[in-house]
């Protein structure tokens, strides 16, 4: 062949590349024109306010880019509703305890990824009795109001447990949260269980005394952000972006300069309270804002050990379902191993994408 036919023929290769390569570029952006974007759910609490502040500052947006997807963040202001429209499947991830996790969407079937572990509550939650100089014994015998099968509900349990009380010592009266500071100043109501906003507001009426919180059983209240496991498993960047985005978050806000006041300031207007009354909040809460952090409480001993005594409370109460034989039903999964049934592994704590984020791989 003549170096002018091999010229032409080359020629004619580069021109079906070129062409090629715009229409799979015209494809690949349709596609991601028309793919319906990832859902991610949150409410309103102090260790998940940086969901907000990532959405307002497009901070999620851009991660989202980088990775080629698009994710809507929605703010929904009933927590249980939230968590319950995800294990309907109407959003990909959400925000929620440890506890709720393992009773609503693993319990009910959705396997579920604690993609983020991000604080636990540390004083946040706590038993408060009316009257100066009350201890925890004090209880035995009063009406208690909470949040009936809530964290709150799981706090009482560890706190009577403490000074060898059972709940039969007292009576739980269910109590919405919206009304658990206004029931607390009527004359009838002794004892409640709530957490923080709730908490600082109930503390500064006279007479009142805080008589064990979430500070002494450290770790077993902890605050996620769950998302499906098939879902992730199929889309890693979704994961990836949002891992991403949380902890360029947590490193802006944990700064002392004053792109830091800023943000805080922000997360402290949208959850109705100020700079100061925000911080105060952080202070009982052990946000892990680095991922090395959130990765050695992860793969500590304790994680198991904390979820099987959430398991125990969760299948006393009948919230594994009716059908459940036992606190062990559900499998849960963390990197030191797996307890409960390892056929119906329904929670899974994963590392991965937090350790990508601390090796700077994201």
């Amino acid at each position: 062949m003549s170096y002018v036919a091999i010229r032409n023929s080359s020629s004619l290769a580069r021109r079906f590349l070129g062409k090629t390569l715009v229409a799979l570029t015209f494809l690949f952006t349709s596609a991601l024109a028309t793919a319906e974007p990832f859902k991610v759910c949150w409410s309103i609490y102090v260790g998940w306010m940086p969901w907000g502040y990532a959405t307002e500052q497009k901070i999620i947006d851009k991660w989202a880019k980088k990775y080629g997807i698009e994710i809507k963040v929605t703010q929904i202001n009933d927590y249980v509703e939230s968590i319950n429209q995800y294990t309907a499947g109407q959003f990909d991830a959400c925000s929620m305890t440890n506890m709720d996790a393992l009773t609503i969407p693993a319990a009910g079937g959705v396997d579920s990824t604690a993609l983020i572990v991000g604080d636990f509550s540390n004083g946040n939650d706590a038993v408060i009795l009316k009257g100066d100089n009350k201890t925890l014994k004090d209880i035995k015998g009063q009406n208690v109001n909470l949040v009936e099968l809530s964290v709150s509900h799981y706090l009482l349990a560890r706190a009577l447990e403490s000074v060898k009380l059972k709940e039969a010592d007292v009576k739980v009266v269910n109590t919405s949260d919206a009304d658990m500071v206004a029931v607390f100043g009527t004359k009838n109501v002794t004892a409640v269980t709530t957490w923080n906003p709730l908490v600082g507001e109930i503390m500064a009426q006279p007479h009142t005394s805080k008589v064990f919180d979430s500070a002494q059983i450290p770790g077993e209240i902890m605050d996620l952000l769950v998302v499906n496991t098939a879902t992730l498993k199929k889309n890693p960047a979704l994961g990836k972006a949002l891992v991403g985005a949380w902890y360029e978050i947590m490193s802006t806000m944990s700064g002392a300069d004053a792109k830091a006041t800023a943000a805080r300031t922000a997360m402290a207007k949208a959850s109705s309270t100020d700079l100061a009354g925000f911080d105060s909040q952080l202070k009982t809460t052990k946000m892990f804002y680095t991922p090395a952090s959130a990765i050695e409480f992860a793969k500590s001993d304790a994680l198991l050990n904390t979820m099987k005594k959430v398991a125990e409370f969760s299948f006393e109460h009948g919230l594994l379902g009716e059908k459940a034989p036992d606190a062990a039903t559900v499998g849960v999964e963390g990197p030191k191993g797996i307890y409960g049934n390892n056929k119906n592994v329904k929670l899974r704590f994963d590392t991965t994408y937090m350790q990508m984020a601390a090796d700077n791989k994201l």
